[in-house]
């Protein structure tokens, strides 16, 4: 068993995991409806007095940050680009010392008119949600016809230096899991960097069936009808992706496996919602409250214990594969990808 928590500071829990990278939604709210995260018409938001401010956004990161060892920062949501104070959020944590590195997780809509903004504020680079290249796999895919915007705000994002670009893809089957190769073309030919990731149980209607998900198998097997694929040979780190060499290299595809290959043993991760709650995995069914803590007058040291006593509870590994398993209350557009 490792050290108690706090001993030496930083997020440890008692496996001897150490996360660096924070996680921080802004927003639960989101300008798609895509099929596998919530419903046609939305979810119950969270209210205005529930949410952080941007200032008490600010200083949570910076706990994080100054005593508690993280050195990654991505802001996610919900949809992080409709946060109103997203350019100051981010122009505050890059102004840290020492400076985190800061990445923002979106779907590209309006990214490619914030993209200048957001790279003179700090941020360092992004990953776009995009799930299709078809027209009307992705109107149906997310009830919005919004396919153009994303491929602008890849490419705005690219042209404001925001690199490297990630791609982050889902297949489902019988929708578009025959996409895997023309995705890796597209991110081939843009520069950009292929993710693409399992189908993971965080949907709002509670309807992940295994039976129906496009495992790492699969993609990697459809990928191979175009590409030859090599094992890369760079240590995978905490990296949730397990890259591949793509015809030999230099370029590379990411497969997020996280239900039939879970990382959960290197996982460096420690998550913020926007309404201010540490959750110690994605998948947690428990959350520890540091919002009423900070305005309640609560120390910036005291503020680090509690993230610590909540870190030092994180489970094993997420227990999908687990009879007992129950899928988080919260869908993923509250929690923060």
């Amino acid at each position: 068993m490792s050290v108690a928590p706090g001993a030496d500071g930083v997020l440890v829990d008692r496996y001897g995991r150490v996360a660096r990278d924070l996680r921080v939604s802004l927003t639960d709210k989101c300008n798609l409806r895509c099929t596998y995260c919530m419903p046609a018409e939305g979810l119950p938001w969270l209210a205005g007095p529930d949410l952080l401010t941007d200032e008490e956004i600010v200083r949570l990161v910076r706990v994080a940050v100054e005593q508690l060892g993280v050195t990654e920062v991505r802001f996610t949501g919900g949809e992080p680009l409709i946060r109103p104070g997203l350019l100051g959020i981010v122009a505050a944590v890059a102004a840290l010392d020492p400076r985190p590195r800061i990445s923002l997780t979106t779907n590209g809509i309006g990214l490619d008119r914030l993209a200048p903004a957001l790279r003179t504020a700090g941020l360092d680079r992004v990953n776009v949600s995009l799930d299709t290249l078809d027209a009307a796999r992705f109107t149906q895919l997310t009830r919005r016809p919004r396919l153009d915007a994303v491929l602008a705000g890849l490419a705005g994002a690219a042209a404001a230096g925001l690199e490297p670009v990630k791609i982050n893809s889902v297949l489902m089957r019988g929708v578009n899991e025959d996409e895997a190769p023309a995705l890796l073309r597209f991110a081939l030919e843009h520069g950009y960097h292929l993710r693409i990731i399992e189908q993971m149980p965080l949907d709002a209607q509670h309807g992940w069936d295994r039976s129906t998900m496009v495992t790492a198998e699969e993609i990697l097997a459809s990928l191979r009808t175009e590409f030859d694929l090599s094992p890369d040979p760079a240590a995978r780190g905490a990296a949730p992706a397990e890259t591949w060499l793509v015809d030999g290299g230099p370029a590379r595809v990411g497969v997020i496996a996280s239900v039939t290959r879970p990382f959960c043993g290197d996982c460096d991760r420690t998550r913020l919602t926007a309404d201010g709650q540490v959750r110690a995995c994605l998948f947690a069914i428990e959350e520890s409250d540091l919002r009423a803590a900070l305005r309640n007058g609560t120390t910036d040291d005291e503020l680090a214990r509690r993230w610590r006593t909540a870190m030092w509870g994180k489970r094993a590994g997420h227990g999908i594969d687990d009879p007992t398993f129950l899928q988080p209350t919260r869908p993923m557009s509250a929690i923060g990808g």
